[in-house]
């Protein structure tokens, strides 16, 4: 089931689909509403959520907790 992004925890993991990208991170920290610092689980970059959101949300937008 899909998760909003005001309902994102600090220490857990999700993988984010859109526009053909798939990333899986960890939420890091919660800079204001709707933005975080992310840990991608594949590189270990932190970076911005909303980086990840800065061209829209497209059509296979999905963004789901790992298990």
């Amino acid at each position: 089931m899909p998760v909003s992004t005001d309902n994102l925890k600090v220490g857990k993991k999700y993988v984010l689909l859109n526009h053909g990208d798939k990333r899986e991170f960890e939420v890091m920290e919660r800079l204001e509403m709707r933005n975080y610092y992310i840990k991608d689980l594949l590189t270990l970059e932190i970076t911005e959520f909303n980086d990840h959101l800065m061209y829209g949300r497209g059509k296979d937008y999905d963004l789901y907790e790992l298990v």
